[in-house]
């Protein structure tokens, strides 16, 4: 196995949760930012922040004991995810936080408006996912949520963080929430006091690189959130993850690790909590290949 730099003493409560969606759902609301700050790179045209760790963090003790209701008995949730039609998994993550908002006795935030369409005329300007009251500040605060995995190249600059498809790029995704999903200042008739990114996932780094190396990672690089590795060699002892693993895998592998598996996708370790996202070509320029994980 290549020489795998392993992260301990992460927060990951979801691991703790036997259900699928319950782990998922406690991956949504535990999980952190994979960026702790915006990157100095940034010109921001419409101001956003992000939640801290510590926020995310005190919010799923809040959630918890819903949480446990629900591993309990998770059909309120498995039939409220039935609902979406689509296998994106963007959507799904946006599910899971719009149930999570909705059980407003489990945090201090009351749900004003989801997927709010700001419409001109015959134009559509643009969408809003969550329009939220924060109880605690009484501040009107517009959410963007997604989940996004990005590939870095080796040198980690802003500019070098792909997505699975090479257009999807990190630097791209943050220009689009500041000069476009941040661009309202109103809805439903409230003046918005703060916008929040939400944007959870993971973040993968070369295994190409000799000693995989996480202190050459950029300071906005989130490093709460557990860093993934990414390459083109097949490897012993991982499996391959299906579509909704990517938000948090099962208890227990329900693949195996042959080598008929071993196809582009997310796989982990069959030991250890070791992520790594197999491509059967390089991350160039003229890497190509489309996929719709996210």
């Amino acid at each position: 196995m290549l020489n795998f730099t392993i992260q301990h003493h992460l927060f990951e409560p979801w691991r703790s949760y036997h259900h699928p969606a319950v782990r998922q759902l406690a991956f949504c609301i535990a999980s952190p930012n994979t960026i702790q700050s915006l990157p100095p790179e940034m010109t921001l045209s419409n101001h956003f922040m992000l939640h801290s760790d510590q926020e995310w963090q005190d919010l799923f003790f809040r959630y918890q004991p819903r949480l446990n209701e629900l591993e309990t008995n998770p059909q309120p949730l498995i039939d409220f995810l039935a609902q979406l039609k689509s296998t994106r998994l963007g959507l799904r993550f946006e599910m899971f936080l719009w149930f999570w908002l909705l059980d407003e006795e489990f945090h201090h935030f009351k749900l004003l408006g989801h997927s709010i369409q700001k419409i001109e005329g015959p134009i559509t300007l643009g969408e809003l996912d969550f329009l939220i009251l924060n109880k605690k500040t009484q501040a009107v605060e517009h959410w963007e949520v997604a989940l996004k995995y990005y590939l870095a190249e080796d040198q980690y600059q802003l500019g070098q963080w792909f997505g699975l498809n090479r257009s999807d790029r990190l630097e791209k995704k943050l220009s689009y929430f500041t000069n476009r999903q941040f661009q309202f200042n109103h809805a439903l008739n409230y003046k918005i006091d703060h916008k929040f990114a939400v944007l959870k996932g993971q973040l993968f780094i070369p295994s190409s690189i000799s000693d995989s190396n996480l202190s050459a990672l950029p300071h906005w690089v989130n490093q709460n959130r557990r860093i993934g590795f990414w390459g083109s060699t097949m490897l012993p002892q991982f499996y391959r993850l299906e579509r909704h693993e990517w938000i948090a895998p099962y208890l227990s592998p329900i693949s195996h690790p042959k080598s008929k598996w071993w196809h582009n996708g997310l796989y982990h370790h069959m030991n250890e909590e070791i992520f790594y996202m197999f491509r059967s070509s390089p991350l160039t320029a003229i890497d190509r290949l489309h996929f719709n994980h996210n």
